[in-house]
């Protein structure tokens, strides 16, 4: 008796769905969720790269560190951060611009994130300007004469860190 009607109903949903779908809409629909799932890892993500390994030389206090090579503004190694991190009472702006840079150690060529610390006045020490690879008309995501402090509470802008994404 159970068995019977969960067979009837059943029967009765494959068949309402047949008059209200078509074979093709089906396909259509299958394919597109396919070719999405595919595709769906080539998407641009925030990738962490452990720099456990990565070996580097330099003086992260000056231009001429390789992780600088398209930075403009001020260092946050010389304003009470790091490398990798904003200075106490600032807030790492969540929009970037990035830059490929070439390790002197490796000889490999690394993506490296540039993020402007902002919520504090302007540190006013170690300020460099290279321009290696800025293209500032052509593509303003690689432009380094941008202040970046969107999304933050505050748009003044303090010091700019340099965080390796991975190998280029």
């Amino acid at each position: 008796m159970v068995l019977g009607w969960l067979d009837t109903r059943t029967n009765e949903g494959a068949r309402m769905l047949a008059r209200r779908s078509s074979r093709r809409g089906f396909l259509g629909k299958l394919s597109t969720v396919m070719v999405g799932a595919s595709v769906l890892p080539l998407l641009p993500v925030s990738r962490a790269f452990g720099n456990e390994g990565l070996e580097e030389m330099g003086d992260p206090e000056s231009c001429d560190y390789w992780r600088y090579c398209a930075l403009g503004g001020f260092l946050c190694s010389c304003c009470g951060g790091s490398v990798t991190s904003c200075p106490p009472g600032a807030e790492a702006s969540p929009i970037t611009w990035v830059g490929t840079c070439r390790n002197p150690v490796d000889n490999k060529d690394y993506l490296i994130s540039y993020n402007d610390c902002c919520g504090k006045a302007t540190c006013q020490r170690c300020f460099c300007h290279r321009t290696e690879r800025d293209k500032p008309v052509y593509f303003p995501s690689r432009s380094n004469d941008i202040l970046w402090c969107f999304g933050t509470e505050s748009h003044a802008y303090h010091c700019t860190v340099a965080l390796v994404l991975g190998e280029a």
